[in-house]
């Protein structure tokens, strides 16, 4: 009779059903991707008012409106200030259709006026600001300035 060398099937079967199991257990502990999918949100939503800010812009000046006429875009009113979206409900919040995912804060329909995005629910340091244009402020703004900040994603 032959002296047996190494594994047998069924045990190397084993130990790669172990392995596995083990794995997707340890795998969340050492790769959190909520963190990055949440980065990916914040960002997203970022060029997202930038995108719809631009958009709503060109509209506006298409039209040869005042810079603080609203404008159409896709069947809604969009406020504006300066030329560009303001910083609330009918503004950059329905130019760049925000969904519920994002909790705005300080918004109101004035020229330099800040809103503050967070996730639901909220987390430190991983928000959106979007401050409205201001082009007769001290400095004077003259297109909205977008901030991601994802360092407490």
């Amino acid at each position: 009779m032959k002296k047996q060398a190494g594994f047998t099937l069924i045990e190397l079967i084993m130990v790669i059903v172990i392995l596995g199991v083990l794995s997707a257990f340890a795998l969340p502990r050492f790769a959190d991707f909520g963190g990055d999918a949440r980065t990916a949100s914040m960002n997203a939503l970022a060029g997202a008012m930038r995108s719809a800010a631009n958009i709503a812009h060109a509209q506006q000046l298409a039209n040869g409106a005042a810079l603080g006429a609203s404008v159409s875009l896709e069947g809604q009113t969009i406020t504006m200030v300066d030329g560009y979206p303001t910083a609330d409900a009918a503004g950059i919040i329905a130019a760049a259709q925000i969904s519920s995912d994002y909790v705005p804060s300080g918004t109101a329909a004035t020229a330099g006026t800040t809103a503050t995005f967070n996730l639901n629910p909220a987390r430190t340091n991983c928000t959106v600001t979007y401050q409205a244009a201001n082009a007769g402020g001290t400095p004077a703004v003259l297109s909205p300035v977008i901030t991601a900040t994802t360092n407490g994603c």
